[in-house]
C-alpha cells in the first residue's frame, strides 16, 4: 500500500478489532515491510491511540482502551448494524438513553453513504422494534434530519397531520426534541402562525432544511419539556383512568413511566403501601397491559369501560388455559 494515508487508516481498522496482531502477519496484510509498520505505529501513538508492542520474533501489536475516544474506522456490516442499534435506543428501547441515541444516530446517518442508508431503510421495512409498551415506529431518515436541523439552528420545513385533521405544510424553527411516553415530539416556533407548536414526529413527513438560520427564542417557562407536558395535558382524551394498586409507588413507576403519574396513598399501617395511578389515554390497552404486568391487587376508580375491559381479558386468558 504505497499511500501513507490509505495504509495508516487500514492499520488503524484492523487494530480496532482489538485482536493481538503479531507483528509479521500485521506487514504482510499491509503489504509492507517490519520497519514501514513500526513507524506507522510510532504515527498512530503521536495522534494519541495507545498501540501496546511486545518486541522479539513473535512481537506483535494491540490497541489499548485510551483516556478519550478516537476516531472509529467501520466496515459496512458494522456501520448498518450501529445505525440500526441506535434507531431501536432513541425509539426507547432503553429509557435514558432515547436523546443521547438521537445526537449519535444524527452523526451516524450524515455519514453513510447512499448504499448504507438502503440497506438501513431496508431492514426497517420488514423489521418491527420491540419496545416494551408499543409506541409509533419512526422513520430514522425524519429523526436525524430533524435533529441535525434543531442543533444547526436552522430552519425547517414539512409536512404535518395532526390527528383527524388533513395534512398541511408547516415553516418552522426548531427549538428542542423531546421523548415523552415512548414519542418523540419537536417543539418549535411555528412560523405561519407565529406561536410555539409542538408535533409528535411519527406524524411529520418529508422534513426539509432551508438553509435559512435563525436566532433561537425563549421558550415560555424556560423548560421546554414542562412546556410540553402543559400542553399535552391540555388535549382532550377519551379516558381518564384512576386505579390504586396495592404496591410502592417505584414499583409502578417503573412499569409506567411517562405514560401516567404515580401518587402514593395514605395507608393504616407503616408497612402497608399502596398508590393510585393516572393515566389520560385514547386506547385501553396500554392500561390493560400495565395491570397485568403488575400482579397486585387493584382497584379500579375510573373508567367503567375500563372494568369492562379487564373483565373480558381476563374471561379470554381463562378461556386459553383449558
Amino acid at each position: 500500500m504505497a499511500n501513507t494515508s490509505a495504509r495508516m487508516l487500514r492499520l488503524l481498522s484492523l487494530l480496532q478489532t482489538h485482536r493481538y496482531w503479531p507483528g509479521a502477519e500485521l506487514a504482510d496484510r499491509l503489504e509492507v515491510s517490519p520497519r514501514t509498520l513500526r513507524r506507522d505505529v510510532d504515527r498512530l501513538r503521536d495522534l494519541g491511540y495507545p498501540v501496546d508492542a511486545n518486541r522479539g520474533a513473535a512481537g506483535g501489536y494491540q490497541l489499548q482502551a485510551g483516556a478519550a475516544v478516537p476516531p472509529l474506522l467501520l466496515d459496512d456490516d458494522e456501520a448498518v448494524a450501529i445505525a440500526v442499534g441506535l434507531r431501536t435506543a432513541a425509539a426507547g428501547a432503553v429509557t435514558g438513553f432515547e436523546e443521547t441515541s438521537v445526537r449519535a444516530l444524527a452523526k451516524v446517518i450524515q455519514l453513510l453513504p447512499p448504499r448504507l442508508r438502503k440497506r438501513i431503510d431496508a431492514l426497517r421495512a420488514v423489521t418491527t422494534p420491540g419496545v416494551f409498551g408499543g409506541g409509533p415506529t419512526l422513520d430514522a431518515a425524519v429523526l436525524t434530519t430533524v435533529a441535525l436541523a434543531t442543533r444547526g439552528e436552522e430552519r425547517l420545513r414539512f409536512t404535518y397531520a395532526p390527528r383527524e385533521r388533513d395534512a398541511s405544510p408547516r415553516h418552522v424553527e426548531p427549538h428542542r426534541l423531546v421523548p415523552l411516553g415512548r414519542r418523540w415530539y419537536l417543539i418549535a416556533w411555528d412560523l405561519d402562525r407565529a406561536d410555539w407548536r409542538n408535533f409528535r414526529l411519527d406524524r411529520l413527513t418529508d422534513p426539509t432544511p432551508t438553509g435559512a438560520r435563525f436566532r433561537p427564542r425563549d421558550i415560555p417557562g424556560g423548560d421546554p419539556v414542562a412546556w410540553l407536558r402543559s400542553r399535552i395535558a391540555a388535549i382532550p382524551t377519551r379516558y381518564d383512568v384512576a386505579v390504586t394498586l396495592q404496591a410502592p409507588p417505584a414499583q409502578v413507576r417503573a412499569v409506567v413511566g411517562h405514560w401516567g403519574t404515580v401518587d402514593p396513598l395514605p395507608t393504616d399501617t407503616p408497612d402497608a403501601t399502596s398508590c393510585r395511578l393516572r393515566m389520560n389515554v385514547d386506547d385501553l390497552s396500554w392500561p390493560v397491559m400495565v395491570l397485568g404486568v403488575m400482579g397486585v391487587p387493584f382497584t379500579i376508580e375510573s373508567p367503567e369501560e375500563l372494568r369492562t375491559r379487564v373483565r373480558t381479558t381476563a374471561e379470554l386468558l381463562l378461556n386459553g388455559t383449558t
